[in-house]
């Protein structure tokens, strides 16, 4: 099992001090010190006012800001939690995850979604409509540029002659493609395009909020690993070749008082059984200092033993 966290300005009412250039550092060795295998960063260039009064948040650029977080670390792996594929041209996404794997000596991975803000697709010019197509669309080519010279494709907006991206990623074939959403069209583009799954628990609100399928329990996670396998096998691909991420509720809270340590490693062992293979953790936004100690106190209890 392998860990990670999402830094903590997803949180929505984060603090400030969150923001500091010195302090976004000292997060990212506190992270890699205390054992953490990552360290991701949201994506939304343009989510709409209405979005962040109703419980939304802002975001940094997630290339920018696993750039500067691959100079201030040594070991953790970078990916942003997730890009919204259609959002961008896939070649500028291929050439900023490119960039990051560069920088970090190989320690990039590319976690992609739908998306799902109608507005924010608004905001960017995309049609929210095409936002599938455009999704397999990027995946073809991002995959075609990482490895392939003098590559040529025509896009549903673009027609591309001859294009060599230079300098490649570090990792090969490519870095690695994560996945994200619930249902059956993500584990298919998993078994076509990717070696991670991304879903997250989402209880029926939620899912309908983010345009996905419901995951309430472990039994809705088992049911999609079910099918992912299925998926998989007809492929010829195996379950070694693809990691699946998810949360483990079980225990509570890292940052309280009440965190059963002993419940939470019973969770993990049942995430284990059924695939998984890394799982999310979050630390408190609105204290940098206390979240610091949350992520220190988890890799003792937890990361290490």
């Amino acid at each position: 099992m392998r860990f990670s966290i999402t830094h903590p300005l997803a949180a929505g009412d984060c603090d400030e001090a969150f923001l500091r250039p010195d302090n976004l550092r000292r997060f990212a060795r506190a992270v890699e010190d205390a054992g953490f295998d990552s360290l991701a960063f949201t994506d939304h260039p343009a989510p709409s006012h209405k979005w962040l009064e109703a419980g939304g948040h802002p975001a940094l650029d997630p290339f920018v800001a696993l750039g500067y977080m691959a100079a201030a670390t040594d070991r953790l792996r970078l990916m942003p939690n997730i890009v919204v594929l259609p959002y961008r041209n896939p070649f500028l996404t291929a050439k900023g995850g490119a960039t990051v794997d560069l920088l970090s000596g190989g320690r990039f991975t590319l976690a992609v979604g739908t998306g799902y803000l109608k507005s924010e697709f608004r905001a960017l010019g995309v049609d929210f409509d095409e936002r599938n197509a455009l999704v397999d669309e990027a995946l073809e080519v991002i995959r075609g540029i990482w490895t392939t010279d003098d590559y040529s494709y025509d896009g549903a907006h673009f027609s591309a002659r001859g294009v060599t991206s230079h300098p490649r990623p570090v990792q090969q074939p490519h870095p690695p493609i994560w996945i994200g959403g619930n249902g059956g069209r993500a584990r298919q583009r998993v078994c076509d395009h990717g070696s991670g799954w991304n879903p997250f628990p989402a209880p029926a609100w939620l899912a309908q909020t983010s345009r996905t399928l419901p995951m309430e329990t472990l039994d809705d996670l088992a049911r999609g690993l079910d099918d992912l396998w299925a998926r998989l096998d007809a492929a010829g691909r195996t379950r070694a070749d693809v990691d699946v991420a998810f949360t483990n509720p079980a225990g509570g809270n890292p940052a309280s008082i009440d965190f059963d340590v002993d419940a939470h490693l019973d969770g993990l062992e049942r995430l284990a059984a059924l695939g998984v293979t890394w799982v999310g953790v979050s630390v408190p936004g609105a204290d940098f200092d206390a979240a610091l100690d949350v992520a220190a106190r988890y890799g003792d209890l937890v990361i290490s033993p």
